[in-house]
């Protein structure tokens, strides 16, 4: 099967879609069945999750990028008579999207550059939290929704009940609902016939000026900014000269082509149709996500509507071991930031640990991922200190100020303390809601209202301060109902509350690295596990150091690591007592003026293992 030769597309003939679901519902199976079906992909180089290029994402199994495709099918005559559209070759361009609550991001620039979602759901799982959280986003972007239940051949496939409940989110028939198994290929190509008739082609005027949205881009070593992009209206041509419209800056292309699913050079992109444009520039800067590319000489004047940007929800630092690794972290981050426009990042200083970063996550996992990208992609050896939310304080005085890190809360008497919340939505079998509620209110969440999706399904919604989610509540609640429950969770605004710094002090003075800000009541919990735990890590010293946790001035907590001592008797062989008593004093005297000057020395691996694992314990802990 040929590919339509690319540059020279009738917008009649494509179809732009996209694929939403929960984490592990079979997206990137799907996409590796399509590919193979429409014949891009070939028998000797097919390997599962196909799409999913970086090492990362095959290890664990998620996809952390979308990946855009095209792909040609050929409608047959007898199909295309059984549902009423013309027989021949369409030109499918897919976008296979992240199913993880912190990549939503992603998702959403995703579904500005398609017609249609397919909406896919595991048949042995049913209708998970992000399954809701995409579905209101492609609705939201005004989007032909195709429901699919996927993973239909399992034995623990529950077809007609999770088919009822697919077609009364989405508002259509069980009929309507598309039953496959992406595993097996069963019921694929009745797929991509119904996507060529349900999906509608890309409207565009091909004689206006040129307007294309960029949806994504990477950065390559040797060829500088990839930019990937969505032609709206007019055509960009090979050589072109084009402008960025929020930068004002301009280019030559050098490149241009469609996915398929390598690149595939093309002489122009038209109206409809999604590909990828090189400019040779190395500032990965100037191609913003979101931005509208138009032709340098009589371009459009009005812009793409972009997209809004998201807010990070956990901060954290980011400090290389070795401090020469800084200008490389620094360019190694900015390199990420095109890849992962979500990331934000600037720079900041730690007196325990030198200089960093203060680096903003959608969320923990995103954190995660971005702290392995940087060491595996970069060769850079990290220490993250513990994750952290925006607060908001007011002091006595009206001034308000905006902490990100707990060096930056202010000294003297505060008036109130704002931290933000989420709404989250959890989905979890019916059997697990006390164990459920148990945990959020733990948590100090608040119930905004429950509603069954069925029988023994129901959905939660609480309100949850981010500072308590942002630990480890999504491992706690996994493990709470035997990994049942999803979760998905969206910024709603933020509140007052009972906050408190707790300091770390190690000979009376603070380590801001290991400082926290907390819960009134989860501060006397934090304190003890930390000073226990750095009593383990901190090696003995000549002299006894006290480590104290302390809110304000008032020590809250505290251990001690004892010192060593040396024996300075030992060359003392009987004879006079005072002699050895001489002795003694004598290195009394000296500990007394080492401990005044001396300075205890936290090692690297004493910090790497207390920020792993330190995380305000809630009250159900204490």
């Amino acid at each position: 099967m040929t590919a339509p030769v690319p540059g020279s597309t009738d917008p009649a003939i494509i179809r732009n879609f996209c694929i939403i679901a929960h984490i592990d519902h079979g997206k990137s199976t799907l996409a590796d069945r399509m590919l193979q079906l429409t014949g891009v992909v070939g028998e000797r180089e097919a390997k599962a999750q196909y799409l999913d290029r970086m090492d990362i994402e095959r290890e664990r199994g998620i996809t952390i990028k979308s990946q855009a495709v095209r792909m040609p099918w050929t409608v047959t005559p007898e199909a295309a008579a059984d549902l009423d559209i013309d027989a021949g070759t369409y030109v499918l361009n897919m976008i296979d999207t992240p199913g993880h609550v912190d990549f939503t991001y992603e998702v959403s620039r995703s579904l500005q550059a398609c017609e249609a979602a397919i909406l896919l759901v595991d048949a042995a799982q049913g209708i998970e939290a992000q399954t809701l959280a995409n579905l209101y986003l492609a609705m939201g972007a005004d989007l032909q929704i195709i429901p699919v239940l996927n993973k239909i051949d399992l034995p623990s496939a529950n077809v007609e009940k999770y088919a009822e409940e697919l077609a009364n989110l989405v508002g259509c028939d069980v009929s309507d609902v598309l039953l496959t198994s992406a595993k097996t290929g069963l019921g694929v190509e009745a797929l991509l016939n119904e996507i060529v008739k349900q999906v509608p082609a890309p409207v565009g005027d091909p004689d206006a000026p040129a307007r294309a949205l960029i949806f994504d881009s990477v950065y390559d070593t040797y060829r500088g900014v990839v930019t990937y992009v969505r032609v709206f209206d007019g055509k960009l041509t090979h050589r072109d000269r084009i402008k960025m419209m929020s930068s004002g800056a301009t280019h030559e292309m050098l490149e241009l082509g469609v996915i398929s699913p390598e690149p595939l050079k093309a002489a122009d992109l038209g109206v409809g149709e999604t590909g990828y444009l090189i400019t040779g520039v190395k500032d990965v800067r100037q191609s913003r996500v979101g931005d509208t590319v138009t032709s340098q000489h009589n371009g459009a004047v009005e812009a793409l509507g972009g997209y809004s940007h998201p807010n990070p929800m956990v901060f954290a630092g980011l400090y290389p071991i070795d401090g020469d690794d800084y200008p490389t972290l620094r360019d190694a981050l900015e390199k990420l930031q095109l890849n992962d426009a979500a990331l934000t990042f600037e720079p900041e200083t730690s007196g325990a640990l030198g200089f960093g970063f203060r680096i903003g996550f959608l969320g923990l996992l995103h954190m995660e991922i971005t702290r392995e990208r940087l060491e595996r992609e970069f060769n850079l050896d990290l220490i993250s200190t513990a994750p952290n939310v925006v607060y908001h304080v007011t002091m006595e005085d009206g001034t308000e100020i905006e902490v990100t890190n707990p060096s930056e809360y202010p000294d003297g008497k505060v008036t109130e303390v704002r931290e933000p919340v989420v709404k989250a939505t959890i989905l979890s079998p019916s059997d697990y809601i006390g164990t459920i509620m148990e945990l959020c209110q733990n948590k100090r969440g608040t119930l905004l209202g429950m509603d069954y999706l069925s029988e023994d399904r129901v959905e939660m919604r609480y309100t949850l301060p981010m500072g308590e989610i942002a630990f480890d509540f999504f491992d706690q609640l996994k493990s709470k109902t035997k990994g049942y429950a999803s979760l998905n969770y969206e910024f709603a605004g933020d509140q007052a509350a009972d906050l408190v710094k707790v300091d770390i002090l190690l000979q009376g003075e603070p380590v801001d690295a290991f400082s926290a800000i907390v819960h009134r009541d989860a501060a006397y919990g934090y304190g003890v596990m930390l000073a226990g735990k750095l009593r383990e890590l901190i090696p003995r010293q000549q002299f006894e150091v006290p480590i104290q946790a302390a809110i304000g001035a008032r020590v809250i907590a505290r251990e001690t690591i004892r010192a060593i001592r040396k024996d300075v008797l030992a060359k003392c062989y009987g004879g006079d007592i005072s002699r050895k008593r001489k002795l003694l004093e004598k290195q009394k005297e000296g500990k007394k003026r080492m401990k005044m000057v001396g300075r205890v020395e936290v090692p690297q691996e004493a910090f790497v293992a207390a920020l792993a694992t330190s995380q305000p314990t809630d009250k159900s802990k204490k």
